[in-house]
């Protein structure tokens, strides 16, 4: 039977990831085929659900749906025995408007409509999450997921994960322009959103971004269920440490793998590890192996 990874909507962030891994995968002998699940309603929320009813062995998942699924808080209504396998990247989540729209910074999104993620998908909570810590209005949802920003004819700005296909898309069917934190807008969306780090996003990610621009970044993993088989969870994981800078150079959404790969080194694995949730067994060996963490 084959290693079903759960990722995204075809052309998203997750289901490019998951294409760039199942090529590594696929030359470890030890290992079985991947077959690379589309999520069709949100993603990290629909990989957490899957895997726990069994249809999926490792998913993409953000660090705080991971831990909501782990703690059953909404939108999971019960407790998912959820271990993390690896992180993936940090990835800039960001506001764009049309090039010619007079917003500049975040605290002008005030009264304007904000476009996102459908609202099963975890995007909506966390831009609503930003938006609150910033004292503005609550997203308003559209009826689709990022395809339907050709309504940004409208001006509306949309939360979106960098990159992707989809956003590419978009910044090269109409002109964009990334929107700015000023830093105590930085601070207090890091304390809103506890699981997201500051990060860069970089000058070309998208076209129209003509400089490096600070943004928040979200942890996005590669998580399996508690029942996941060890050997074959440390075999990915190997997998992963081994080929860390090839899918750098393979794909830009893993650019930064290399580097959060030696701070979890440095830092034992303690982001691997929160609010709960543990490293699954096989991973731990993984990492004990590969001098990670002690023993």
């Amino acid at each position: 039977m084959p290693i079903r990874v759960g990722a995204s909507e075809q052309g998203g962030t997750f289901y490019t990831q998951a294409l760039a891994l199942k090529v590594v995968l696929g030359r470890v002998a030890q290992l079985p085929s991947v077959d690379v699940v589309e999520s069709l309603v949100g993603a990290s929320i629909e990989n957490a659900n899957l895997l726990e009813v069994g249809a999926l062995d490792f998913a993409f998942i953000s660090a705080p749906w991971v831990a909501a699924a782990k703690n059953a808080t909404a939108p999971f209504s019960r407790s998912i025995d959820l271990k993390t396998v690896a992180p993936m990247n940090l990835g800039p989540n960001f506001f764009v408007v049309r090039a010619d729209s007079a917003l500049q910074q975040r605290r002008r999104i005030a009264r304007k409509k904000a476009r996102h993620w459908t609202e099963t998908g975890g995007m909506t909570p966390h831009a609503e999450a930003v938006l609150d810590s910033l004292g503005l209005v609550q997203a308003i949802l559209s009826g689709s997921m990022v395809p339907g920003c050709s309504s940004l004819g409208s001006r509306c700005p949309v939360s979106a994960p960098c990159t992707n296909q989809v956003m590419t898309e978009l910044s090269e069917r109409i002109p964009v322009r990334v929107l700015r934190y000023k830093p105590n807008q930085m601070e207090a969306a890091l304390k809103a959103v506890p699981y997201d780090r500051a990060t860069i996003m970089k000058k070309g990610a998208i076209r129209g971004l003509d400089e490096d621009l600070a943004q928040l970044g979200v942890l996005n993993l590669l998580v399996a269920h508690a029942r996941a088989d060890e050997n074959i969870t440390r075999l990915v994981v190997q997998a992963i440490l081994n080929n860390a800078a090839e899918l750098s150079s393979r794909l830009p959404l893993f650019a930064g793998l290399p580097e959060l790969l030696e701070t979890t080194r440095l830092e034992r694995c303690a982001s691997l590890e929160f609010d709960g949730v543990t490293l699954h067994p096989g991973a731990a060996r993984a990492y004990a192996e590969a001098g990670y963490l002690a023993g």
